[in-house]
C-alpha cells in the first residue's frame, strides 16, 4: 500500500506532519510526496521526512520536450531524490518522447495518459493482461 500526500499538505504543519509519517512507516506503509516542486517546501524537510518517493509535477513533465529549465529542474530533482535514496515517478506523461527522456534521465516510475488512462478496478486487470500480451509478441517479433 502506498500513501500520497501533497507537498502543500505536509508544508501546513511540518513537525506534525513528520510525526504522523513517521507513525504510517512503521505500519509497512510506502510514502511518496505528491506533486513535488509546485510548494514552498524547504530541502531540510525533504531529508528528514519519512518518505519513499517523490512524484514529479506534471507541471514540469509538460515543457520537458521545450523547456531547457523545466529539463534541468527534473534532472536536478530526480538526482536529488536519489541521492536521499528516494525512488522518483513522474507524472502526466502524455507522449513516448517525454517518458524517453524521463528514461534517460535516469526517472524510475512513470504516469500518465500515454501509459493508461484511469481505471476502474474491474479493467485494470484487463489492462494488464493486454499490455503483457502485446509486450510478448513484440519481444517475439523482434527476436
Amino acid at each position: 500500500m502506498e500513501l500520497e500526500i501533497t507537498e502543500s499538505a505536509i508544508m501546513r504543519d511540518p513537525d506534525r506532519a513528520m510525526r504522523i509519517l513517521r507513525a504510517i512507516k512503521t505500519l509497512g506503509i510506502t510514502l511518496s510526496i505528491d506533486d513535488y516542486g509546485t510548494g514552498y517546501s524547504s530541502l531540510s524537510y525533504l531529508q528528514k521526512l519519512s518518505v519513499d518517493r517523490l512524484k514529479i509535477d506534471k507541471s514540469f513533465v509538460a515543457g520537458l520536450l521545450c523547456n531547457d529549465r523545466d529539463q534541468l529542474i527534473v534532472k536536478s530533482t530526480i538526482d536529488l531524490a536519489h541521492g536521499l535514496e528516494l525512488e522518483v515517478i513522474a507524472e502526466g506523461i502524455e507522449t513516448p518522447q517525454q517518458q524517453a527522456v524521463l528514461q534517460r534521465l535516469g526517472c524510475d516510475y512513470a504516469q500518465g495518459y500515454f501509459i493508461s488512462h484511469p481505471l476502474s478496478s474491474e479493467k485494470v486487470f484487463d489492462w494488464f493482461y493486454a499490455r503483457t500480451e502485446r509486450e510478448a509478441a513484440l519481444r517475439a517479433a523482434s527476436g
